[in-house]
This record gives C-alpha cells, structure tokens and sequence, in this order.
C-alpha cells in the first residue's frame, strides 16, 4: 500500500493539469447561465439527448449555506444527499437496487475490479465517508446509467480520496468491471469549461476495441460531495446523454 501510495504521489502534477482542461460542458447545452434553484433539463434533440424533468435544487434547513458561499470553508452539502441525485430520464427503466436511497460501500466498491475492492474498502473508511447514496436506470436503446454519490467530511476528504485511491489522471485510474482500459474523452476536453465554480470534472471513455460493451465514466469533486456517474452499452455507449447526465449531475452537486 506504502509502495502505491509514493506512486500517486508522483502523478499528482499529472492530476492537477488534467483536472484543469477537464470540466463541464456547458456552453454546447445551453446551460452557461441559470438562476442556482433551477437546472434546465436539456431537453432531447436530435443528437440523442434523453429527456430529463425539469430540475430545482433541494431545500436547505435554515440557516444553512450552500456549499459554494461564504462561512462555508468546507464546501459542505448541507442538503440531503438523495435528493441531490440526477432523476431518471422518460422512458428509463429504474434499477431496483439502486432506487435513490442509501447504499452501503460494498455496493459502491462492486463497481470496481475485483482487485481494486479491497483496497477501496480500506480508504472509505479511513477517509471516512459519511454517506452513498445511488440510483440507476436502464434506457430503451439498451444504455445502462448509474450515479453513485459519496459525501465526506469535507472537501479535503474528497479531493483526496480521489486523487490517491481512485488516482485517476491520464486515465480513470482504479479500473471499473468491464472497462480495464480508459482513457480522457478527448472530445469533451476541447470543448470543456467550468459550469460550477469550485467543481472539477474528468471524463473518461473505454477505447476500441472493446469487449462487447463500452463504457464511459466521471468523476465529479463538488465541495465534500464525490459524483461517479457510469453510462454501459452493447456496442458503444452514446456520448450525447453520457455529457448531458455529468452536466446536470454536476449542476445539482453546485
């Protein structure tokens, strides 16, 4: 562990740099500029976007501050975590398991190689994760979508925790099941800026050739929030509704 931990220390350069071309696309959605209690849905168009609902921002218990504000040094969702989810798309399919609720570290880390799960196990306690919740779905072309969202103690904890257990950089690090290969979405990059300030963005695609199934993932640092968002599919995972899905989940998390 000692030995891996010196060498994500040596990729952290590589971390910073990624993290700085790597954001979220707003401008080609239309979603540059916003009042913060009401995230547009981006609706489907032709180039195969899904049709979300209408989004607002949760409540917060009064008196509490958004993570983004000031008196806010730990950039702390104060909101419930489950209600910060991305809903479903019309016509989705809900996974049962993972319904908007709580779910336990183990089911998070079974998203992971079998490698990787122990380990993982091992630093969410240590970095002591508060909370996940998840909630998935399935689309009628076949697409599979999953978000996990992690809450920490601080935003300390999470930048952390993904920096040098996940350690993801020129790929997405701690491989998923089915995607042992990653690389940046080079696609998103060219076209990146930030769409939340203080959040960051990578993405990360399985290249071809691909066993049958693609897939392509994010991870989002938002305050003391972390955001893995997956979208599978036989035969190519569609890139139009996988940046649709990582904007409005990062506009939520902001």
């Amino acid at each position: 562990m000692e030995h891996q931990r010196r060498r994500r220390r040596g990729r952290t350069t590589l971390l910073i740099a990624a993290a700085a071309v790597l954001g979220i696309v707003a401008g080609t959605y239309g979603i540059g500029s916003m009042e913060r209690t009401d995230v547009p849905g981006l609706a489907t168009r032709d180039d195969g976007r899904w049709d979300y609902p209408r989004l607002s921002l949760p409540a917060l218990p009064a008196g509490s501050p958004r993570p983004f504000t000031r008196g806010n040094a730990g950039e702390i969702h104060y909101a419930d975590l489950r209600e910060l989810l991305l809903p479903a798309p019309a016509g989705a399919t809900a996974d049962k398991k993972l319904a908007g609720g709580w779910v336990s570290t183990e089911q998070y880390v079974s998203e992971y190689a079998e490698d990787q799960r122990a380990g993982l196990r091992l630093a969410l306690r240590d970095y002591a994760v508060r909370h996940i919740a998840a909630r998935g779905w399935t689309m009628p072309d076949g697409t599979s979508s999953r978000i996990y969202l992690l809450r920490f103690q601080s935003v300390a904890f999470a930048q952390e925790f993904k920096d040098m257990e996940i350690d993801s950089g020129a790929d997405a690090g701690a491989p998923l099941v089915g995607a042992p290969t990653t690389e940046i979405d080079a696609g998103w990059s060219e076209l990146a800026r930030d769409a939340v300030k203080g959040t960051t963005t990578e993405v990360f695609v399985e290249p071809a050739p691909y066993d049958g199934t693609q897939v392509r993932q994010a991870y989002v640092v938002a305050g003391d929030a972390l955001a893995l968002i997956v979208h599978e599919k036989k035969g190519g995972a569609p890139v139009a509704p996988f940046r649709q899905t990582a904007i409005l989940q990062n506009q939520l998390l902001g």
